[in-house]
């Protein structure tokens, strides 16, 4: 007796395996609105230069517990004792540039927070608060960087940030959904196609 198989759902080619698919159908491309995930992802995306997103999915875990659930506030705190600490932790990315500059990114941010109320309103004027909603057939039609991500990293250097040039930045767009990337085939285009943040 066969059981009837549900069919997988279309979704972006890059989503391969159990952990990308996860984060693929349940957090790429969702408006974001809370600060701490946007620092999170600031640290993410950072720590990803060079690397392949897969290989920070995998440490994501690791780096939730190494940096304090990305709490910029203990974050900001952290000496150089606590720096040589996260540099013999085998769980994250050792590399000391994208190590301090997670401790320089939260000062800069508690300064946006505290100028803007918080960085959310910040950084959504970059989109003028909404959504920007693509119409890829192919991942191949996908821009590394755009005006706005490039607008974003000049004025976010300005603020004393780090590891934040625009191809970094258009992918913090993408996972924080301050733009919609998927493939219009994806089935999870059409969650956010006309999704208002």
């Amino acid at each position: 007796m066969s059981a009837k198989r549900t069919a997988e759902p279309v979704r972006c080619a890059w989503a391969s395996n159990e952990l990308s698919i996860r984060y693929h159908d349940e957090e790429w491309g969702v408006p974001v609105h809370d600060d701490r995930t946007f620092f999170e992802f600031l640290i993410l995306e950072g720590a990803q230069a060079g690397l392949s997103w897969n290989t920070i999915l995998n440490k994501r875990d690791n780096y939730r517990r190494a940096f304090d659930r990305f709490d910029p506030k203990r974050v900001a705190q952290y000496d150089q004792s606590k720096v040589a600490e996260l540099l013999s932790d085998p769980g994250i990315v050792r590399n000391k540039l994208k190590v301090v500059s997670a401790v320089e990114n939260a000062k800069a941010f508690l300064r946006v927070q505290q100028e803007f109320g918080s960085f959310d309103r910040y950084i959504w004027q970059f989109v003028g608060g909404q959504p920007r909603v693509n119409r890829w057939r192919s991942l191949r039609q996908l821009p590394a960087r755009t005006p706005e991500s490039d607008a974003m990293s000049k004025d976010l250097k300005k603020r004393g940030f780090k590891f934040v040039g625009s191809t970094i930045l258009y992918a913090f767009m993408q996972a924080t959904g301050m733009v919609n990337d998927h493939v219009i085939t994806c089935f999870r285009y059409k969650a956010f196609a006309h999704q208002r943040s």
